[in-house]
């Protein structure tokens, strides 16, 4: 049985907060879109590694709330309310948080994967 399109969020939270990165590459299709920053977007798995490598840096914690999710047949149209607390590159702690968009597409097997992953994206 398939899971909601939502469960992506609880994977991702669940794998960021073990400091699993090769469990956060495989909530991610192989071509997936990756927003690290406005105007900066990348579609290559060496850029998502960077990118999600220096989030597990902070060694913090994410929470991740589903704002809402819109599921259009294999598609999905997801946002979520994060926050992370950690250890700044300074040794300083601090707190960030923002609001995403992000597209998932179900598979075969009934996961459902990053296609477009836009941290910032409801800001």
């Amino acid at each position: 049985m398939s899971q909601p399109p939502e469960s992506a969020h609880r994977l991702f939270e669940e794998r960021f907060n073990a400091g699993d990165l090769d469990g956060m590459l495989a909530l991610y299709e192989e071509d997936a879109t990756f927003v690290r920053g406005p105007g900066d977007y990348v579609r290559n798995r060496t850029a998502l590694i960077e990118g999600l490598r220096g989030f597990l840096a902070t060694k913090g914690r994410i929470r991740l709330e589903t704002r809402y999710a819109v599921q259009h047949g294999e598609l999905a149209l997801l946002s979520n309310e994060w926050t992370l607390t950690g250890i700044g590159a300074d040794g300083k702690p601090f707190t960030m948080s923002g609001r995403t968009v992000e597209v998932v597409r179900r598979q075969a097997d009934g996961r459902w994967l990053y296609v477009i992953d836009h941290p910032w994206g409801a800001q």
